[in-house]
């Protein structure tokens, strides 16, 4: 790591300490008191009126920010994996984690889950393209703390979601100026500085701010010779008056970060393999392939592979909410952002063979008979020849360049009403949002030598019987333009909700609708072969790339759906609550689903999910917990699958209309063995099926399947101590076997993530905090698959010499430095 490098990522932290440290002396420290979540604490996601979650008649979850900062190693994978429901798959590294709701088929990218900031949707609709909204908006230091709820009316309000709802809410400001500078070095050239501040503007004025962000540098955790590098900014004014506040937020990110794609693997026990060299391979991508260019219809072309998921761009968003008296009430909130995003993407194969091969099978595989020609084999970067017992490893990269923007905003008015025992709180609501968003892909296929962050190598074919050679690799270039994709779509959205949230003696009981239409857009260039270089001798991969023909497909479609939920909660006693809740929801089919030709667009209908939930809620002392059952039915579901097209060809959206059935248990429980000291653990069990599959050539028997990726165990543990001086975890994360394909033929076993964390902290300053910690991720190394080949799909075998996989992120550790005033 350059030195530049190091010196940003301490002056980050410097001028923050610097910048606010002044006047602090006076600041008071809050108690000690353990991170997690006790179902005593408030929830306000999807709601018009903050319930405690003893008295919400549905399942949430709550994760404060000092649990937050402890657990994001990594992602927001590493927060989410620990929430009850969800499966979060955070093997890709820093972005684009995989969140997977129990018993809803996807592909991740959060389909069932908005992700929000504030309780507004971080992009207003998924499913232009296939991005995850984590791509644009990060979390940092200055989140307050995080919710997470499902079931009941909440899921009915603003952006909506009966599936769940992902909500970060952020600190702001008070009358006393808080705040903490924090400093992460890890293995593997890892710098990062954080910083978060808030407090008064003018108190007398009641005008308040807060401050976050973060730079970061790393070389890892799996080191390919292409960092991440970048940073983001994010802040609110408040501004607070009789009887109301407005909220002023904005963001804005210029960042890139590496995704770490599937690799072969050993065959028989999916480990990490061997390379060439004899030395254990982490990653086949590579910085080699940053001097890839190739001839286009339309001029060079040169890859941005080098700057992995880069995202720049930002938004703007409020929240307004005022009392009028009388029990009326108002409150609004919304956002508007573009961002300019790629995405390099290592697809785990060539999609000619798809596994490391010899030398002779590579040119057999493509096209040349080793008995009839002569290959010599070189790297590109020396002219050195390959040995010939070397594999071969070809893969293919696909660079997604994807603008989008996003503007939404919810509306609500509000009354409360007693009449008589009962006490009411109706909402009557509104919510639109628009979404337009490009997809545009060039992809290539490259060879290399089987080792970890593996040289290019040059291949040139000599016929025996003509002596006329062909140039089958140049400069690592296998074949240029394999794929070129330009498609654009767009959704409106417009829904209209009303709830009653109602208190009877013991009794909470919730009744809400929604109505919601989308009308969506979607645009798709055809494309053609073009001979592009004319040197003398190239291979027609090389020679002839893809591109576009001129010619578009347009289609726009529209759907409408409804919502209906209703909840009940009774108080057994102070501490004991029961609750079940019912609804009959929809999902608006991603449009990335849409299939068009020249006929016209496929039928478009809402995606209809049913689910009942009931169990209790327990809190007294040191015991708190809860425990729900849940059963939940899904219909006509356009599921995507990014999948390998025709050989030698690239990526494909491919679209499956499914059912499925789960039925389960969730629970949590939190003990205080002794003060700072406690248990927390949660568990969830899903048991899944398809009821239906088709086309049914797409995976034959597949009804009946479990669902894919979908593990019917996850589970969290760990132990957590907090005091004054001293902190300490040491928890794990737990994720059931799982099957790689629809098919059910291979299966991943169920596997561990261990972590440990310590911390000592010392008063200086007349209250401030100064902190030195260590931290561990995946503590015991394991190397278990999270995920096959998604690209191979159905087609992926067992019993190979490798397996195309993903492997959990390796053992890291990192010390930091933090600084709270």
């Amino acid at each position: 790591m350059g030195k530049s490098k190091l010196f940003m990522g301490v002056a980050t932290v410097a001028l923050a300490i610097a910048a606010v440290g002044a006047g602090s002396a006076a600041a008071q420290t809050a108690p000690a008191k353990p991170a997690g979540a006790t179902v005593e604490e408030l929830i306000v996601t999807g709601t018009s009126t903050a319930r405690t979650a003893l008295s919400t008649p549905m399942v949430a979850t709550r994760v404060d920010n000092e649990r937050l900062e402890l657990l994001q190693s990594s992602s927001a994978a590493d927060i989410l994996t620990t929430v009850p429901m969800l499966k979060a798959e955070g093997g890709g590294g820093e972005v684009a984690a995989n969140i997977f709701v129990a018993g809803l088929p996807s592909g991740g990218q959060y389909q069932f889950t908005p992700y929000e900031f504030n309780g507004i949707p971080a992009i207003g609709s998924i499913g232009l393209n296939s991005s995850a909204p984590d791509v644009y908006y990060r979390t940092d230091l200055g989140v307050d703390h995080l919710e997470f709820v499902h079931g009941g009316v909440s899921n009915l309000f603003g952006g909506g979601s009966v599936g769940g709802l992902i909500n970060f809410i952020d600190r702001t400001g008070t009358d006393t100026t808080r705040g903490e500078a924090k400093l992460e070095l890890g293995e593997i050239g890892r710098v990062r500085g954080d910083f978060a501040a808030a407090g008064p503007l003018n108190k007398d004025a009641g005008l308040y701010y807060a401050l976050s962000g973060y730079y970061r540098y790393d070389e890892g955790p799996l080191k390919s010779g292409m960092p991440s590098d970048g940073y983001q900014i994010r802040g609110n004014i408040k501004k607070e008056f009789d009887g109301g506040y407005l909220t002023v937020f904005g963001q804005y990110i210029d960042d890139r970060v590496q995704f770490f794609a599937d690799y072969p693997l050993t065959g028989d026990t999916h480990k990490r393999p061997n390379g060439n060299d004899g030395k254990p391979i982490f990653t086949t991508m590579t910085s080699a392939l940053e001097d890839i260019s190739y001839l286009t219809p339309n001029g060079v072309y040169h890859t941005a592979v080098g700057d992995g998921a880069a995202s720049k761009g930002g938004q703007v968003g409020f929240e307004f909410r005022k009392d009028f008296g009388d029990g009326w009430g108002a409150s609004a909130r919304g956002n508007v952002g573009h961002y300019e995003t790629s995405f390099a993407l290592f697809a785990g194969g060539d999609n000619v063979q798809n596994l490391p091969t010899t030398q002779a099978a590579f040119l057999t595989a493509y096209g040349y008979n080793p008995a009839l020609n002569t290959a010599v084999f070189t790297y590109a970067n020396s002219g050195r020849a390959v040995p010939a017992t070397n594999l071969l490893w070809a893969d293919r990269v696909i660079d997604r360049f994807r603008p989008l923007t996003t503007a939404s905003g919810e509306v609500n008015l509000t009354k409360e009403l007693q009449a008589g025992a009962w006490d009411h709180h109706f909402t009557l609501g509104a919510f639109a949002a628009r979404t337009a968003a490009s997809d545009v892909n060039y992809g290539y296929s490259f060879l290399g030598d089987f080792a970890n962050a593996p040289q290019l190598i040059n291949a040139v074919v000599t016929n025996n019987a003509t002596g006329a050679q062909t140039i089958v690799s140049r400069n690592g270039l296998l074949d240029a333009g394999l794929q070129y994709t330009n498609n654009y779509a767009e959704a409106k959205r417009y829904a209209f909700y009303a709830a009653d949230q109602t208190s009877i003696g013991r009794w909470e009981l919730d009744l809400g609708g929604r109505v919601e239409t989308l009308d969506g857009h979607v645009r798709r260039e055809g494309s053609k072969l073009f001979t592009a270089d004319t040197t003398p001798n190239l291979s027609p991969l090389i020679a002839n790339v893809l591109g576009g023909n001129g010619t578009f497909l347009d289609g726009t479609v529209s759907t409408t759906g409804w919502a209906l939920a209703g909840s009940a909660l009774y108080h057994v006693s102070d501490n004991l609550s029961v609750f079940a809740n019912a609804s009959r929801g929809f999902f608006m089919p991603q449009l990335n689903s849409v299939q068009i030709n020249a006929a016209g667009v496929q039928t478009y209908r809402p995606e209809i999910i049913k689910q009942v939930e009931g169990g209790f809620k327990y809190a007294s002392g040191p015991l708190s917990g809860s425990l729900a059952v849940f059963y939940s039915t899904l219909t006509n579901r356009q599921n995507v699958q990014l999948l390998n097209g025709p050989p030698g060809g690239g990526i494909v959206e491919v679209v499956n209309q499914v059912a499925t059935r789960t039925y389960g248990f969730e629970g949590d429980v939190r003990y205080r063995i002794l003060d700072g000291l406690t248990f927390e653990g949660n568990v969830t069990y899903d048991h899944d099926r398809y009821t239906k599959y088709t086309p049914v050539a797409a995976c034959t028997a597949c009804t009946g399947h479990e669902l894919v990726r979908q593990p019917p165990w996850m589970a969290n543990a760990g132990f957590y101590y907090n005091s004054d001086v001293i902190d300490a975890a040491f928890y794990d994360t737990y994720t059931g076997r799982t099957f790689s394909s629809d098919l059910n033929n291979i299966e991943l076993p169920a596997f561990n993530v261990f972590r440990i964390e310590a911390g000592y902290t010392m008063t200086v300053r007349g209250g401030d905090k100064l902190r030195a910690g260590v931290s561990v991720y995946n503590l015991f190394d394991s190397q278990a698959v999270t995920e096959g080949s998604p690209r191979l799909g159905t087609l992926q075998n067992a019993g190979q010499a490798f397996f195309v996989g993903r492997t959990v992120l390796p053992r890291r550790v990192t010390v930091q430095l933090s600084y709270k005033f």
